[in-house]
């Protein structure tokens, strides 16, 4: 077990399942031996999380519906009360209609706009707020992209928009926090299976094109994913803020 996170709690928000992005990044910094912390959504996911971290010691988690500003209230409060003081936070949440991507995107629902702007970019808006009154020996914030904020991905449709959105509040964020010694960062992953990669129409084949053209010719892995966000949560990034990382073999750069 390494040391780079070593006495460091960190608040990880997101893990639904063993494939969750935000599970590769949870084990990578236990390796790294950070205290985690987790939240979930529903018995479902509690559940889940007992059976991931079973070999963990004691489960650390809370309930949290990040629609809700008092559930987010109470899940700060409890951290305070349990743990004093958060080094790091992972959110990696986001959320889109079914419908709202696989129809046209012009035919995106007033109701599924508004939901999918709200959990995927205003959560982390209200999650920053809360989580820099317990940093209060600074830290690390990360959030989770996709290039589809920037790139047209068919398919993407309000997600793009909504990660758009996410990537404007990273910087608004990092700037505000910074006085503080809290940076904040995100991870634009590659195309990688989620569950919720599958409600994105010809997945597979946009797993394909990245194989083939990107300058490392392999999609990334969850071990790419959470490598990248140890550096993110640890004082090795001590002078990074504000930024977008890649994690996409570098299929960013091409013009293809």
């Amino acid at each position: 077990m390494g040391e780079m996170l070593s006495g460091k709690n960190i608040l990880v928000m997101g893990v639904r399942n063993k494939w969750s992005i935000a599970w590769g990044i949870a084990q990578a910094a236990y390796r790294e031996g950070a205290n985690l912390i987790f939240t979930y959504l529903g018995d479902r996911e509690k559940e889940e999380l007992e059976k991931l971290t079973a070999g963990m010691g004691t489960l650390h988690a809370h309930p949290c519906d990040v629609t809700s500003d008092e559930d987010i209230e109470k899940l700060f409060d409890w951290v305070k009360a349990e743990f004093g003081v958060i080094h790091g936070l992972v959110h990696a949440i986001a959320f889109a209609k079914s419908e709202d991507l696989r129809e046209s995107f012009l035919n995106t629902s007033r109701d599924g706009f508004r939901l999918a702007l709200d959990v995927s970019a205003y959560s982390f808006v209200a999650v920053c707020r809360h989580a820099a009154e317990i940093m209060t020996k600074g830290g690390s914030i990360i959030t989770l992209t996709y290039r589809g904020s920037m790139k047209i991905v068919p398919g993407y449709n309000v997600m793009g928009v909504a990660k758009a959105a996410l990537e404007a509040s990273v910087r608004y964020a990092a700037y505000e926090l910074g006085s503080r010694n809290i940076r904040v960062n995100s991870l634009s992953s590659g195309p990688i299976k989620t569950l919720s990669a599958k409600g994105i129409k010809n997945f597979n084949d946009v797993l394909k094109v990245v194989e083939e053209r990107s300058p490392l010719r392999r999609n990334v892995t969850l071990e790419d994913l959470g490598n990248t966000a140890v550096y993110l949560l640890s004082d090795l990034s001590s002078g990074v803020t504000g930024e977008i990382i890649y994690v996409d073999s570098g299929y960013n750069n091409m013009g293809l």
